[in-house]
């Protein structure tokens, strides 16, 4: 266990690495909330994500036979991939301002794109991984894990703080 040094305004950011998340000890109170939201979405996202895999496999099995498997699991690592880069990110940047992590999380998004965009069009001439199995895997399995994102954020309680007007 390695302790974090990281501080935003003062505050410090990070706490010890492996310590349980939901104690917050040394996060600010967005950071708290951020990482509260990125567990939730984990949490809700994982089985229905292993559930979209282990149905592409079958289905592309049947469809086209062993290169099919491969495909569909090779897309399934890659969607699953992807989205665990996005719960790492959140993670990452939690203690940060606002604009600063709309900022890594833009870069962020291009950076993935581009490396996913590299990894497909690399993977799509191998004989061995069928390349229908593998995009569509890949694409169901991102619109999954999305959805399940979508659906922790409404079921996760964030409290939000809306000023009075001044008038």
């Amino acid at each position: 266990m390695t302790e974090s040094n990281n501080s935003v305004d003062g505050q410090a950011v990070g706490g010890v690495e492996g310590a349980d998340r939901t104690a917050g000890a040394g996060r600010s109170p967005h950071a708290q909330q951020v990482i509260r939201l990125a567990d939730n979405m984990l949490r809700i996202a994982v089985w229905p994500a292993a559930g979209t895999v282990v149905l592409g496999a079958v289905v592309a099995t049947v469809w086209v036979g062993l290169t099919g498997l491969w495909g569909a699991l090779v897309g399934g690592v890659l969607g699953f991939s992807s989205s665990l880069v996005t719960l790492w990110l959140m993670r990452k940047t939690s203690g940060m301002q606002p604009m600063a992590v709309m900022a890594v999380s833009l870069g962020g998004y291009i950076l993935k794109l581009l490396v996913l965009f590299a990894a497909m069009t690399l993977l799509g001439g191998i004989s061995a991984l069928h390349s229908y199995a593998l995009a569509f895997t890949f694409l169901a399995v991102v619109l999954v894990w999305a959805g399940s994102e979508v659906l922790a954020f409404q079921r996760t309680k964030i409290p939000t703080i809306i000023p009075e007007s001044s008038s």
